[in-house]
């Protein structure tokens, strides 16, 4: 548990009006939609921008309705002046598949972006078949919009070809198909690192060298992550004590005061004197109950689901900073390899020049050769031979090495400029998010006061003669 002094959200500032504004008008400033890339202020592990993506998802409509093939299509659209599109509205409609599609192949294409996680499909209401009731279709709506939104806030994802296709193409299922057989950039090959045993590359290894800067990177998203499930613990439980929805609760609050309604209206139909002013403090007490259960689902709710959706969205910023560690521990150990093949070298080329004995290469060189001499692998061709399969495979795991160690450097390039997309997007989040809540709870509190100042003088007025 956090202390109570401690800042889980310190990295979120403020001050700047930085965060996008989904709006009909595009902004001019902000992630996402900054109009210029020519800025020398820029380091060059700055992102850049190069226009506005603006995104909505909206009218779902089940299609096939009366069929086993059923399924809910969503109205796609986006505002945008980026030069990739080919109009400024483009606009089509997608299904869930669609979206999976669309992420699962830009994960694929950008492995160092972090491409926002969908919500799970795997829900209870596949197995009910209540995925068509509008309660679940409406909240599906909200979290693709928010992965589209995710999608407009990143530089790189907002221009590709995929993204400008899933909003334009008329002919989307004919534009999957040539992706798979023809996507972007080269084909992976099979390279030397593919072809030594798993034992060497060991996915529960840890980077012997780690970089402070991407150290401070995780420690930051811990803290985030930290902060998100203490918060969603929190908000969940006050839901499920202000409005759970199980009338035999004991922690219903909403529950709580529409009883106590029934209770004061009975109360009044005994006190004959005072029956019009108790039925008027009943109509309150269930009034302030509609209105905890209309706070509760226009807010909290929301409230709750965003949290979540964060926390999966950081999740997915978490593996980037992971795959950024392989492709170290990659380099790493592709080293070490050619370090090792390189001595076993040394030790044969020893051997045959008559030097082993004054060579260094200690008692395991030692042990090792009487093993091969008793094996008869001990002549002097066999020990050439071996040699210059062993200068091969250096040369190979020289050129490996070289290649593991460019990929390293640039995958953490990337990664650094990675972080600072995120850390805008997350951001603008953070200020959306817990502006809709204070603005919700603002609303109620300002409804449930007007109530209460209504009733409270009819209240002080009776008078009950003793």
């Amino acid at each position: 548990m956090l202390g109570d002094d401690e800042d889980v959200f310190d990295s979120v500032t403020w001050e700047t009006p930085a965060h996008p504004t989904y709006t009909s008008e595009p902004p001019s400033t902000g992630p996402g939609f900054r109009q210029s890339t020519a800025d020398s202020s820029e380091g060059p592990h700055d992102p850049k921008w190069e226009g506005y993506l603006i995104t909505s998802v909206k009218d779902p409509v089940k299609e096939l309705a009366e069929t086993k093939d059923a399924y809910v299509s969503y109205l796609v659209s986006a505002n945008t002046n980026l030069p990739i599109f080919s109009t400024p509205t483009p606009s089509a409609r997608r299904r869930f598949q669609d979206f999976v599609f669309l992420r699962e192949n830009l994960v694929r294409d950008f492995p160092a972006c972090v491409v926002p996680a969908l919500p799970g499909k795997h829900r209870l209401e596949y197995i009910t078949g209540d995925r068509f009731s509008p309660e679940f279709m409406e909240r599906r709506r909200q979290d693709l919009h928010r992965f589209l939104q995710r999608l407009a806030r990143h530089p790189t994802l907002q221009r590709s070809t995929l993204v400008r296709a899933f909003f334009e193409s008329t002919e989307w299922h004919v534009h999957m198909h040539q992706h798979i057989a023809h996507p972007p950039g080269p084909e992976p090959t099979q390279g030397i690192i593919d072809n030594i045993s798993d034992t060497l590359l060991n996915a529960f290894s840890k980077v012997r060298k780690p970089d402070e800067r991407f150290l401070s990177m995780r420690e930051g998203v811990d803290k985030f992550e930290e902060g998100l499930v203490v918060s969603e613990r929190l908000w969940g439980r006050v839901r499920s004590r202000t409005s759970d929805g199980n009338p035999e609760s004991s922690e219903d609050l909403t529950a709580d005061y529409h009883d106590l309604a029934v209770a004061v209206q009975g109360l009044g139909f005994l006190e004959s004197g005072i029956t019009d002013p108790l039925n008027q403090f009943s109509n309150t007490l269930l009034e302030f109950s509609a209105l905890l259960r209309h706070n509760t689902q226009t807010t909290t709710d929301p409230f709750l689901m965003h949290l979540h959706s964060l926390l999966t969205y950081s999740h997915a910023n978490r593996a980037v900073l992971k795959l950024r560690d392989q492709k170290q521990l990659d380099f790493e150990e592709l080293s070490d390899y050619l370090s090792g093949v390189t001595v076993e070298r040394d030790r044969l080329a020893a051997i045959i020049s008559g030097h082993a004995g004054s060579s260094g290469l200690g008692l395991g060189a030692y042990l090792k050769d009487r093993v091969d001499a008793i094996r008869g692998a001990d002549d002097d061709r066999s020990r050439v031979e071996k040699m210059r399969k062993l200068d091969i495979k250096i040369k190979e795991l020289q050129d490996a090495v070289v290649t593991a160690h460019e990929t390293s450097d640039a995958f953490s390039d990337e990664t650094l400029r990675e972080q600072t997309i995120f850390q805008y997007a997350k951001e603008a989040e953070m200020k959306e998010m817990l502006g809709n809540l204070a603005d919700g709870q603002i609303e109620f509190y300002k409804a449930a006061m007007e109530e209460w100042e209504r009733i409270i003088p009819i209240i002080q007025r009776i008078r009950v003669d003793v």
